[in-house]
C-alpha cells in the first residue's frame, strides 16, 4: 500500500489540506494518507523529509500559501528550493503547492484558488503514483492547476 503525505501550513489562509485530502479520498484506493501541519512555508522541507523518514511516505504533496510581501516570495523561493533538494535526495516526488496571497483579489478568489489548485496537485500526485501513463497522454496540452488551463501551442507553418 502506498503512502501519500499531505503536508501544510498554519500561515496558510484557506485549508488547501482539507480540499487535497477529499479529492485523494475520490480518486482512488491503494494507499493511506499522511498528514502534517507546520507552521510556515520554510517547514514544508523538512517536514516532507520527515515524512519519508518517519512514516514512509512514498509521496509528499506541499501545500503553502505565501503572503503578499516581497519576502514573502523570497521565503517561497527558499522553501521550494529546500523542498527540490529533499525531493532530489529521498528520490521521491514531492509535489509543491504554493499560491500566492497576490494571485487573486478577494478572498472569495483566493479561497476557490487555494482550493482548485490543491485539488488539481492531489490528482497530479496520485496519477504520478498509480496512472502516470495518463500524465504522459496530457504532456504539451498547457494544463495549469487552479486557473484555465492554457492549451498546446498551434504550429504556423
Amino acid at each position: 500500500m502506498k503512502r501519500i503525505a499531505v503536508v501544510d501550513t498554519t500561515f496558510a489562509r484557506v485549508d488547501m489540506a482539507e480540499s487535497a485530502v477529499a479529492t485523494l479520498r475520490a480518486s482512488g484506493t491503494g494507499f493511506r494518507i499522511l498528514r502534517a501541519t507546520v507552521p510556515g512555508i520554510k517547514d514544508l522541507p523538512v517536514a516532507c523529509r520527515r515524512m519519508f523518514h518517519e512514516e514512509g511516505a512514498d509521496l509528499c504533496l506541499a501545500l503553502g500559501m505565501p503572503g503578499k510581501a516581497d519576502y514573502d516570495r523570497t521565503c517561497a523561493h527558499e522553501a521550494s528550493l529546500g523542498l527540490i533538494w529533499v525531493g532530489v535526495i529521498e528520490a521521491k516526488p514531492i509535489v509543491e503547492c504554493f499560491v500566492f496571497e497576490g494571485e487573486a483579489a478577494t478572498d472569495r478568489e483566493l479561497d476557490r484558488l487555494a482550493r482548485r489548485r490543491a485539488q488539481e496537485h492531489a490528482l497530479n500526485a496520485y496519477q504520478m503514483l498509480f496512472r502516470p501513463n495518463d500524465l504522459a497522454r496530457s504532456a504539451g496540452s498547457g494544463l495549469r492547476q487552479g486557473f484555465p488551463d492554457a492549451g498546446g501551442v498551434r504550429p504556423t507553418h
